[in-house]
């Protein structure tokens, strides 16, 4: 579905701009964060260092007035630095909670696959069950909650790659790319001076954000629709070169990311171009392939554009029928 098909959501099309002031030329990374947030969920983003992944994840947090944390994931880290640590106050004769960098709004989670899988787990469990566990008790994160993870497809020594398992946690995976020619001269003309970030302004308020995830919820999708969800995600799990296909959490996850790409382009209901354009973003990571297709350079993706051009798409009918 060429994205110019239909028009944004009016608060959507304010944050899309504010973030264009900073970002050039990744107005669909844009997007998709914004889908992934509104489907409250979280982005995994593989790419080389310096193509803008944090500064992407800044300016989404300003725009929408959310709190934001980084974390820099190093080996040496330890849970307890990702959801904070009680402290004994000799004064109080109590425990005092300090909170860690999980309990924001917007969390960057720079480079996960460097530290230890105990560490990584620790926000992992916050992604999922949108609570933490500090000293046996359950402390509930902040609404909204959204991580972006990084990780650099190029360096692999000394890493602890995350298991299938935890990538289905990751509503979605990213990779923006180099620039254009023409959006890195913009982009040297625009920080010569002073950084746009530096002068950025929220254009949307927490409740705001919090009101337009309920009105996702509201979506309507078809039976139809979901049928052809289904009927895709099933496809991978019998294809020849799928030694593990996609689960049902996957099925549930590209039907809220469609749910929130036609919100996005404001309506109040899904088509299959929506299931078809988010699916290349949601279901390439949640399949292992066998070691043949690997030998063979076959790619998740391959396969995914494969099951797209021949599942069959649902005919179009009125949803006011």
């Amino acid at each position: 579905m060429s994205q110019s098909s239909f028009m944004l959501h009016s608060k959507i099309a304010d944050v899309i701009r504010n973030i264009n002031r900073v970002m050039v030329g990744k107005e669909e990374a844009a997007i998709l964060s914004l889908v992934t947030l509104l489907a409250r969920g979280h982005v995994l983003l593989e790419d080389v260092p310096g193509v803008g992944k944090t500064m992407l994840v800044r300016t989404l947090a300003k725009s929408l007035n959310c709190e934001f944390k980084r974390i820099q994931f190093t080996p040496d880290l330890l849970p307890s630095d990702v959801t904070g640590v009680s402290i004994y106050n000799p004064k109080t004769t109590e425990f005092e909670f300090r909170p860690g960098p999980i309990l924001g709004n917007i969390v960057l989670a720079d480079e996960i696959n460097r530290t230890s899988p105990k560490t990584q787990s620790s926000l992992l469990e916050g992604m999922e069950e949108s609570s933490m566990t500090v000293d046996g008790q359950s402390v509930a994160l902040k609404q909204p909650f959204f991580v972006m993870a990084t990780q650099n497809p190029i360096e692999y020594e000394g890493t602890y790659p995350l298991p299938e398992a935890q990538l289905d946690r990751f509503l979605l995976k990213l990779k923006m790319g180099y620039p254009s020619y023409q959006e890195e001269m913009e982009m040297l003309e625009r920080t010569s001076g002073n950084h746009p970030i530096q002068s950025l302004e929220p254009v949307m308020t927490i409740d705001e954000l919090l009101q337009l995830q309920e009105e996702v919820d509201e979506v309507y999708i078809d039976q139809t629709v979901r049928q052809y969800i289904v009927s895709l995600t099933s496809a991978t799990r019998q294809h020849s070169d799928v030694y593990l296909g996609v689960s049902p959490r996957g099925s549930m996850a590209l039907m809220k990311a469609a749910k929130a790409y036609a919100f996005i382009y404001d309506r109040d209901y899904v088509v299959p171009d929506d299931v078809q354009y988010v699916a290349a973003f949601v279901l390439p990571h949640r399949l292992i392939l066998t070691s043949e297709a690997h030998f063979e350079g076959v790619t998740p993706d391959d396969i995914v554009r494969e099951l797209i051009g021949s599942t069959t798409v649902p005919v179009q009918r009125n949803v006011s029928e």
